[in-house]
Formats: structure tokens, C-alpha cells, sequence
């Protein structure tokens, strides 16, 4: 959700709550299970999943190996789990031309810096770049160049926009800014 009018610009930024992460984390939680507890039957020499009979996995190497990848999955899904709940990368972007002032506020990891406020005058924008991040999937990233504190990115590298949606984005905002665009 954005929000618009002649005088401030507000861009809501999603963070980790997207359904791809929750796929992503619960697949790997499930996963993980499988092979803790194959490993697991392994080791007791029950079969605790009806899938796979325990007698033909040998605990040594083979048990052992599962149950380490099954351990390593669930510190990795726990991992993904924290970042979904406290909604890591999430905050706006505030251009506010009647201050004068740009704000860039996002919520990190716990800790002293959990809360992650950049504040900048508009006065100071020197420009608004784009710059093609290259590999295997090449993608826009939107900076804006400030006097005195270099490029600043105010993109997301895994929004999946157009070059025709970013080059629109980028025209706006140099317009609502008042600030020239630089490709790089």
C-alpha cells in the first residue's frame, strides 16, 4: 500500500512476511522432521515413520547423517521462522517536500539497532540512480545519491519489477523530488 499527494510520498515496504518465506520455512520444517526422525528409528531400530523400514538404514554412517541434516534443517526453518515473525526488512519510505525531509525507517534484527531510521534533507539528493545488478537474474535497484553519505538503496533486490515498471518509479520520484535520474 502507497500513499500520495502533492506534498508526501509514502512507500510501504514488505519484510519477511511473504508467502514465499512461510512455503519456504514450513517445507523445510517438514523436511527436517522427515530426517530426524529417520534418523531416529535408525538409531532405536523402530520404524517411527511407515515409510521407510528402520532395519534398512544403518545408524552408522547413514542414521547419523540424517540426523544431522535433520538438526541443520530445523536451526535453518527456526532461523526462517524468527525473520517471519518479527517481520525483518519491513518499514516505508517518507518523502515529505513540505519538511523538506526523506525518511527510510526499517525493522531489523533484535537488539540495539533492531529499529533502523536514516534520515536525510531533500536538499541534499544529489540524484536518483539506477544501477542493473547483474547474474543470473539481472534486476534494477533504485539508490538515491546523497551529498556527503554516497548512494543509498531504497529497493528491495528481490522485488521482481519490470524495467518498464522501475524506469516509471524513478521518473516519479525524481519528479515529485525535483532531482535528476543517473544510469548506471
Amino acid at each position: 500500500m502507497n500513499w500520495r499527494s502533492e506534498r508526501i510520498w509514502i512507500e510501504l515496504i514488505t519484510g519477511s512476511r511473504k508467502t514465499s518465506n512461510f512455503c519456504w520455512a514450513f517445507i523445510l520444517l517438514l523436511g527436517s522432521l522427515g530426517f530426524l526422525l529417520v534418523g531416529m528409528s535408525s538409531y532405536l531400530g523402530r520404524n517411527l515413520i511407515s515409510l521407510f523400514p528402520s532395519k534398512e538404514i544403518i545408524f552408522f554412517p547413514q542414521g547419523i547423517v540424517m540426523s544431522f541434516y535433520g538438526i541443520a534443517g530445523l536451526f535453518i526453518s527456526s532461523y526462517l521462522w524468527c525473520t517471519i515473525f518479527l517481520n525483518i526488512g519491513s518499514g516505508y519510505d517518507l518523502f515529505d517536500r513540505k519538511e523538506g525531509i526523506v525518511r527510510i525507517f526499517r525493522w531489523g534484527f533484535p537488539g540495539k539497532n533492531r529499529r533502523i531510521l536514516l534520515r536525510f534533507l531533500i536538499k541534499d539528493i544529489q540524484s536518483i540512480r539506477i544501477e542493473l545488478k547483474k547474474g543470473i537474474y539481472t534486476r534494477p535497484v533504485l539508490y538515491l545519491e546523497i551529498r556527503g553519505q554516497g548512494p543509498v538503496p531504497i529497493t528491495r533486490t528481490d522485488e521482481n519489477f519490470t524495467p518498464r515498471e522501475m524506469e516509471e518509479k524513478t521518473a516519479e520520484l525524481a519528479y515529485f523530488l525535483g532531482v535528476p535520474i543517473e544510469v548506471f
